[in-house]
C-alpha cells in the first residue's frame, strides 16, 4: 500500500481455556517467543510478549495489511499448535474464546512495555479477572460481567 503510513500500537490480552495453569515455566518463556515471533512473520512488529501461567499479555505495533481479529486467531491458533505438537502437556491444551485488545499512543510505549515485563510481580497482588476488568474500566469498554473469564476452581 503506498502512501499508507501508521503507527498502531495494541495490547492484547489472553486467556488459557477455563484459566486453568497451563502456561508452565518449563516451556512458557520458548511460547512467548513463539508468539513474538508469529506476531512478526505476519507483517507486524512484536515489542513484547509475556505472562503468567494462565494468561498472555502481547504489545505490538498492528500492521493496517490484516485486522487484528484475524491476527488474534492465529496467534491463537498457531501456538496452541505449537503447544500441542511439543507434547509439554499430557493432554489437549487450548486458548479461552475471545480476548482484550487495548491502543497506546508511542508515548506510552515505555509504561506499557514495563507492564507487561513485570506480570509475575502484578499478579502477585491482583488476580488476572481483577487486572482484566481494571482494563474494561479504564478504556470505557462496555461489558457484562457474566462473560468475564471466571476465577478457576
Amino acid at each position: 500500500m503506498a502512501n499508507t503510513y501508521h503507527q498502531i500500537r495494541i495490547q492484547t490480552v489472553f486467556a488459557v481455556k477455563y484459566r486453568e495453569a497451563l502456561i508452565l515455566p518449563q516451556f512458557q518463556q520458548e511460547l512467548f517467543g513463539y508468539i513474538g515471533e508469529t506476531i512478526n512473520q505476519l507483517g507486524h512488529k512484536t515489542f513484547i510478549v509475556n505472562g503468567t501461567s494462565d494468561h498472555v499479555h502481547c504489545y505490538f505495533g498492528l500492521s493496517p495489511r490484516q485486522a487484528l481479529s484475524d491476527l488474534m486467531r492465529e496467534v491463537k491458533a498457531n501456538s496452541s499448535n505449537w503447544i500441542n505438537s511439543s507434547n509439554f502437556l499430557h493432554h489437549r491444551f487450548e486458548w479461552q474464546e475471545g480476548y482484550g485488545a487495548f491502543s497506546y499512543s508511542k508515548s506510552q510505549d515505555h509504561q506499557v512495555y514495563s507492564y507487561v515485563q513485570n506480570q509475575a510481580q502484578h499478579h502477585q497482588r491482583l488476580t488476572f479477572r481483577e487486572e482484566y476488568l481494571d482494563f474494561l474500566r479504564k478504556f470505557e469498554i462496555e461489558h457484562d460481567e457474566l462473560y468475564i473469564f471466571k476465577e478457576p476452581l
